[in-house]
Formats: C-alpha cells, sequence, structure tokens
C-alpha cells in the first residue's frame, strides 16, 4: 500500500505542480512590433471540424497594454476572418468578438476588479456551424451572436497575439489551450524555450515568435523592483492591495506588484517610533501598517509600537511598553480573526529567547503566553513562523541556538519543526531531520497553505555573499525540495534579512530582501516567482512526440519501474539525491574549488593581502595599516625607478609638517624592513634617491609575476595567470583613494588582455577557462557587456543553462542598483 501510494505521490505532484505553472505570456504593443509575440496555433499542421468546434484557453490580462486583438480566426477555405478584440482601459473589462473588416458580433463587459482578483479568466468560443451561431463564454458569463454563413466544414487557422497587419496587441498570457470537438487537441504550453509548441502528445503542431514560456516564471525568480533608504526602513507586502511597503521614519515608498506602478508619500509628521530594526506587521481588516520595536537602551518612556492609517498616511502611538530586551531575528505571525499579533525567539543582550509574546491591538499590550505542555522549542533565533487556522496551531522551523539560551555555550543550527496548538496549548515536536551540507537559517516568514507542508526560504547566514533558496518541507516527516533557481543576497550585518509572502489571487511569491550596509542604511529588493514553483528537472520535462500505444506502454512501465525503484533507495539516498542541484545552482569556478596551497617566501596582493614568511607561516598580521601603504607605494613604483623620499611622505603623511614626517617614516620604514627580514629573496632599498623593492627568484610576488606575464605573452602561461586572477579583486581589501591610481593601473594593463583571451578561449571551446577570465574581467569591470556575453554562453555551452541564467539575474541587479535604470538587454538576446 505505502509503494502505491508513493508512486501516486509522485505523479500527483508532478501534475499538480506542472500543471499550474504552464503557459504563454504574450509581449504587446508594450514592445517593438518585431518583439511583439505572435502564436499560430496549427501552424504545421492542417486540421477540419465538422459540425462545431470549441476555442478553450484560461487567459490573464497584464496592464503594461491594455487595448488590443487577442487572436483571430481564419479558414483556410475561405477568407472570413473572426477576431476577439480586448480594452481593459476603464473600470470594465470589454471584449468584442468581431467580423474583421464588417461588424462587432458579440460585446461582453465584465467588472474589472472582479475579474482582477480572480487573474485567469475561462474563455471559450464556440461555433455552431449547423446553427450558424458563435458562443463567447467569459467564465461563467455567456454571449452569443448570430454569423451567417458558417460553412459545414472549417479549416481553422488560429493565430494568438500579432498577426499580418494586426499588430496592435495587447499585454496577456494563455495556458491550458484546447481546440476541437470529440476530436480536441490539446495544448499544455509547458515548453520552457524555443519556437515550437507541441499538442499533449508531444506532437509538434504550432510555432509561436518571441514566446515568453510561463513556466520559467515558476523557476526563476524575477526582479520587478530596488528601493535605497539612508535611515533605518522596514518592509512587508499588503496581500489585500497588492503593495510592497518600504518605509522609515519620513516617508514610505509603495510597489504595486500588479501594475508595476511606484509611488512615494512624505508623513506629514514622523513615525513616532525610533526605527531600530523597522520590524512591522499589516492589518489588512483596518488597513493599517504597524511599526514596532520590542526594546531600546534608552530608558525614558518613550512610542514602541505606532499605526500608519494607509488611507490617510497618518500616524498614531500604539504602545510605549517594551520586552525585557533585544529580539533580532525574532518569527512572528498576525491573526487578523483575534486581532493579536504573535512573535516568537530572537536574540539579544547575548541571549537567545524561547519565548513567546503576544500583542493585543485592542488592548495595546504585550503579554507573554506561557502554560504550554508537552515538547520544549530550545532557545533560538532566525527561525521560521507560520500560523494555520484549519488547526489554529504555530509552526516553528530551524534557526539557531542552544539548551541554555546563552550565546557564550556556542550555538547549533536547527532543522526541526513543532507544533504548538493554540486550542490546547500543547506543543509537538514533529520531526528533525539530519543535514549535512551547509548549514541554513530560514527567513522569518514561512508559506502554510494546508496540513501538507509549507515553503520558505533558507540561505548560509554567515557568508558574506550568499544565496536564498526555496524550500518545500513536508508537515508529516520533513521530506523536502529544492525549487527554483537563488536569490542573491549580501548578509554581512545582523540586520540584513529577508521575507516570503504569497499571494493565492495572482498565484505568485513574492521575496523581498532588505541589505544593511552598515545597520542603518539599506538596500531593498523584490522578486516574484508564480506558484505553484518547480524543481529544475520539471523545468525541462515537457512531452516529447511518441509513436504509437506500445511506446506509452514502454514509458508507463518505465515510470513504475523507476518509482519503484526510488522507493526501495528512498531512506539511502533522498537527501543527496533531492539536494543535488543546490550545489550545481552555485557553480564556483574550478580553480577556487581547488584547496589554494600558498608558497613559502610568497606574498599576495589579489583578494585578501597576505604574506608568508621563509617557513611557509602567515606573517601578514605584522603588516599594520602604515607598513601596507608604503609597502604598496614602494611596490607600485619599483616597477620603474622607484620612489622618492618626498614623494613617498607627501602621499603617506600629506598634513604633516617636514621634521614630524622624517621621524614617522624612519620608524615605518625599519618596521617594514624587519616585516620583509622574515622572507628571502625580498629587500627594501634606498638607492641614488630613490626607494625600492627589488625581489629574486627565491620571493614570489603574484602582482610581480602578472605584470611579467601579460608583458611577455600569456600563451605558455595562461593557467597561471588564470589561478592568480581567480584569489580575487586586486587589492580588495585596501579600498583607500591613495591606491586608485596603482588599482587603475593594474586594471588598464589587464582589461584588454582578459578580453582577447576571453576571446580566444571560447573560439576554442575552452569553456572553462572562458568563465575563469570572465570572472577576473567582472573584478575590473561589474557591468562589463562583453563579460556577461561570453560566460552566458559559455555556461549553456557547459549545459549550465539555469547558473547562466542565475549570473545573468545578479548582473541585472548590480546594474538597476548602479546605473539606476533597467539593463536593456534581455537573456534571450545574449544567448
Amino acid at each position: 500500500m505505502k509503494l502505491y501510494l508513493y508512486i501516486f505521490f509522485i505523479l500527483s505532484c508532478f501534475y499538480s505542480q506542472t500543471a499550474l505553472s504552464q503557459g504563454l505570456k504574450f509581449c504587446g504593443g508594450e514592445q517593438a512590433i518585431d518583439k511583439r509575440t505572435s502564436y499560430d496555433v496549427f501552424k504545421n499542421s492542417s486540421v477540419a471540424f465538422s459540425n462545431y468546434f470549441n476555442i478553450d484557453f484560461k487567459i490573464a490580462l497584464y496592464p503594461a497594454k491594455e487595448i488590443g486583438y487577442i487572436l483571430r480566426i481564419k479558414n483556410e477555405k475561405s477568407d472570413k476572418i473572426y477576431n476577439l478584440f480586448y480594452d481593459g482601459q476603464g473600470s470594465s473589462f470589454v471584449f468584442k468578438f468581431n467580423e474583421e473588416g464588417r461588424s462587432s458580433l458579440i460585446t461582453a463587459e465584465l467588472n474589472k476588479e472582479e475579474q482582477l482578483d480572480k487573474h485567469w479568466l475561462r474563455m471559450i468560443i464556440s461555433f455552431d456551424l449547423k446553427s450558424d451561431s458563435i458562443r463567447l463564454t467569459v467564465n461563467d458569463r455567456v454571449f452569443r451572436a448570430v454569423a451567417s454563413g458558417l460553412p459545414e466544414k472549417y479549416y481553422p487557422v488560429i493565430l494568438f497575439g500579432k498577426s499580418d497587419h494586426i499588430i496592435d496587441t495587447p499585454s496577456f498570457a494563455i495556458k491550458e489551450l484546447s481546440v476541437g470537438n470529440n476530436e480536441k487537441y490539446t495544448f499544455p504550453l509547458r515548453e520552457n524555450e524555443g519556437s515550437i509548441v507541441h499538442d499533449s502528445k508531444g506532437k509538434a503542431l504550432g510555432e509561436v515568435l518571441n514566446p515568453q514560456w510561463l513556466i520559467n516564471d515558476a523557476y526563476h525568480w524575477s526582479f520587478k523592483t530596488s528601493f535605497k533608504s539612508e535611515t533605518v526602513a522596514g518592509a512587508n507586502y499588503n496581500v489585500r492591495k497588492k503593495e510592497i511597503y518600504y518605509f522609515n521614519r519620513d516617508a514610505i515608498s509603495i510597489y504595486n506588484v500588479r501594475s508595476g506602478e511606484t509611488r512615494t508619500k512624505v508623513f506629514d509628521e514622523k513615525c513616532p517610533v525610533n526605527l531600530a530594526l523597522g520590524t512591522n506587521f499589516i492589518d489588512t481588516k483596518n488597513n493599517r501598517l504597524y511599526a514596532y520595536e520590542v526594546y531600546h537602551n534608552i530608558t525614558d518612556e518613550q512610542p514602541m509600537i505606532a499605526s500608519l492609517d494607509l488611507d490617510t498616511y497618518q500616524w498614531t502611538t500604539e504602545s510605549t511598553e517594551r520586552l525585557p530586551k533585544q529580539l533580532h531575528h525574532h518569527g512572528a505571525y498576525y491573526d487578523p480573526s483575534t486581532d493579536k499579533y504573535t512573535i516568537f525567539g530572537g536574540f539579544g543582550n547575548m541571549y537567545y529567547s524561547k519565548n513567546f509574546y503576544c500583542f493585543d491591538l485592542n488592548e495595546r499590550k504585550w503579554s507573554t503566553l506561557d502554560g504550554f505542555s508537552g515538547d520544549t522549542i530550545l532557545p533560538r533565533y532566525f527561525s521560521s513562523v507560520g500560523y494555520l487556522k484549519k488547526t489554529n496551531s504555530i509552526y516553528v522551523f530551524g534557526g539557531m541556538g542552544n539548551e541554555s539560551g546563552e550565546q557564550v555555550v556556542g550555538r547549533k543550527y536547527f532543522y526541526d519543526l513543532h507544533k504548538v496548538d493554540l486550542n490546547t496549548k500543547h506543543i509537538t515536536k514533529l520531526w528533525e531531520i539530519p543535514w549535512d551540507k551547509n548549514n541554513v537559517v530560514p527567513v522569518r516568514g514561512m508559506v502554510i497553505l494546508d496540513d501538507s507542508c509549507f515553503y520558505t526560504l533558507c540561505y548560509p547566514e554567515h557568508f558574506s555573499k550568499s544565496f536564498l533558496q526555496l524550500y518545500r518541507f513536508s508537515l508529516k516527516d520533513g521530506s523536502y525540495e529544492i525549487l527554483g533557481d537563488s536569490i542573491p543576497i549580501y548578509s554581512d550585518k545582523i540586520t540584513t534579512n529577508a521575507n516570503l509572502y504569497y499571494d493565492h489571487q495572482l498565484n505568485n511569491l513574492y521575496a523581498i530582501v532588505q541589505e544593511f550596509a552598515d545597520d542603518v542604511s539599506s538596500d531593498l529588493k523584490v522578486y516574484s516567482l508564480a506558484f505553484p514553483p518547480i524543481t529544475a528537472g520539471d523545468l525541462t520535462n515537457y512531452p516529447k512526440e511518441e509513436s504509437g500505444i506500445i511506446v506509452l506502454i514502454i514509458i508507463g512501465l518505465t515510470s513504475i519501474c523507476i518509482s519503484i525503484i526510488g522507493y526501495l533507495l528512498y531512506k539511502k539516498f533522498v537527501q543527496k539525491n533531492k539536494n543535488s542541484r543546490n550545489t550545481s545552482q552555485t557553480l564556483r569556478i574550478q580553480n577556487n574549488d581547488k584547496e589554494r596551497i600558498d608558497k613559502p617566501n610568497s606574498i599576495y596582493l589579489f583578494g585578501e593581502f597576505t604574506v608568508r614568511d621563509r617557513n611557509n607561516k602567515d606573517i601578514t598580521y605584522m603588516f599594520s595599516t602604515k607598513l601596507r601603504q608604503m609597502f604598496f607605494l614602494v611596490l607600485q613604483y619599483s616597477i620603474e625607478d622607484g620612489i622618492t623620499s618626498q614623494r613617498l611622505s607627501n602621499l603617506i603623511w600629506p598634513d604633516k609638517p617636514e621634521d614630524k614626517v622624517k621621524n614617522s617614516r624612519g620608524v615605518t620604514i625599519n618596521h617594514l624592513r624587519k616585516a620583509l627580514g622574515e622572507l628571502d629573496g625580498i629587500e627594501f632599498v634606498y638607492d641614488k634617491g630613490y626607494f625600492k623593492i627589488v625581489l629574486t627568484d627565491e620571493c614570489y610576488c603574484d602582482f610581480v609575476r602578472c605584470i611579467q606575464i601579460i608583458s611577455t605573452g600569456i600563451e605558455e602561461n595562461r593557467e597561471e595567470l588564470i589561478e592568480i586572477l581567480t584569489r580575487g579583486k586586486f587589492l580588495r581589501s585596501s579600498d583607500q583613494a591613495l591606491f586608485d591610481t596603482f588599482k587603475i593601473d593594474m586594471e588598464h594593463k589587464l582589461e584588454p588582455v582578459l578580453l582577447i583571451e576571453i576571446e580566444k578561449s571560447f573560439t576554442t571551446e575552452a569553456y572553462q577557462t572562458t568563465i575563469n577570465l570572465t570572472e577576473a574581467l567582472f573584478n575590473i569591470d561589474p557591468l562589463n557587456d562583453e563579460a556577461l556575453v561570453f560566460q552566458t554562453k559559455a555556461l549553456q555551452r557547459l549545459k549550465l543553462n539555469e547558473e547562466a541564467r542565475i549570473r545573468y539575474q545578479t548582473f541585472v541587479v548590480e546594474y538597476k542598483k548602479t546605473m539606476g535604470s533597467d539593463y536593456p538587454h534581455p537573456y534571450k538576446d545574449l544567448i
């Protein structure tokens, strides 16, 4: 029985996920004419229907372009053409079914707000060839018209979007397309690339120009917008109004996910709460946003919770009560039926918390939830918390902490799930799963739709440059899948955070990523993913043409056998297999994957500045800031004749009088000579009025070696150059203006060489070398178009399509952040 259930689970998950994710989006008048989408349903086949036939599909309408022709219906044996025209510019959706060039047969008008809440509209165009009539059905509303002169047999040519001279088309999407009567052609529209459209049997019947396959939107996170605040800010999503909020004490920026429009409202009076973390929640019932802080070091009474009326944008102080300590990265949920907001866990004052605190919006007071029975949830922060109304239960997943709650004891990562029944106040530990990969923490919120599973974003917070990854966990046993590609996050500061939201009307997940640079200023990035999300395997698993029932039987039997084998091996391999994509999604350059072995008597200026003595001991600590300044300057000028004493003094001590500079210079030179004395083959000399660094072959310096290679030709030393450059950006940790010319000179030498070598390596099909060299070029110019094109193509040639898209998206985000405008070249133009 378990085996059958397992097979059923696999099949049901596959069909339920991919069926909802598929579809085809059409670019309309918002794009140039040659970029607009055109879909010929039976381009590669001629079909005919007698008596009647239906064109049945679901359609979603987008605000980018709200007027134009959706489809045209021709007849191979006649000149008569019908079209469907759409106008959504007013308060209603208006659909007109026309006999082209003659008259309008049907006008269907629907309330826009009601239909927008449904997102997808069911549309059926029915031709009754016997009674000479046409019926248009939109959702449950039916409109009819007489259409005289319909033939007994119809040879339809069905064209969605741009067609012939018809170029005025709206922005829309279709899915679940079928055409026919008793003989029906069904089109899943679940391709992820290309212009060929298959029917449900895998037969190539149609062609599309400029397609946007929706299944990609269920795998690739789409960057929507970004914001920046110089003061502490908070962010949230209002599911009722379809708006992302990003606010500080002075103003609120509002991004509508449906229209793509952004507006900013400056408050008449500042937010009363002195924002430190920017934590907040939304009461959609009363259309209010609550900003709160749980703790402040200031002893004076001050507002701790305030609410913002999202109609008038006026603030109201709600409470001055504070909790005993700060609670960084606590989990939280809001229950609109009780008007109560509950938080759990968090970190502050050197302690992890295990407490539940509840704020009553009506009483405007905090209270501690206690008296729980059952299992214990250990103190932690970075937990994900969700609420399921069906069971009136809180679910707490993962995080970091320890049994005692004291930070000094050390922390461990949790991969467990607890259910807190609010009816009985009983805590049940549902499961704890083993974890043998990089440790990760979840984001604050989880999406929990029923009692089978939940979704959350997880990431290794202990890396500066990290990636958020979407997980779906089973509530029953903790089994999980990794879904979609990843989202970059810079997680250096404890205030950096991310969150996940679900909109059931738009069938979208939204991720907001707030990155703090200095615990005060922050950037917010917004991403969307079509729901339900899919795996990398689902992305490419669209139907291929089969030949005959025997093939179908063989495929069916093979699938069952694979399922049986998968079940038998499940216990042993599930964790490994389910996460095999995790490492491929964050491809690391091969040279960086190898363990780097630094040499004795070596100095490294690429990446982290490192010095190793004659015994191969790391003595970088001996080089103070002043010693590094002097060493870098003298080394820079040593390429020529060296640097004069006066020039050196002016650069390092520009504001000191000569008598004091002389003493400081002498002390620094002595310390530098002492540090360099720990190495063989290097001297700090003063000759003919110039200071310079003299090296012999005993001492290795990557900067000097790099200059030698690019000066003498790199054909025989390409791999060595790659090894040097993939350590990282030149003088990465030295950002003083003093070294700008040194860096610029180095980059000017490297950039033309890298461009030539990138093209050479790509031409010779050394694609991994191409990738390594483009990464080195990105260290010089993060927005280099040529590097992006070659890197994308190289990854494609290595069949790392997913990684290519991830890197493209990262580039696009950085471009928008730097340039303030969208990157003008879509991904498909780079391939």
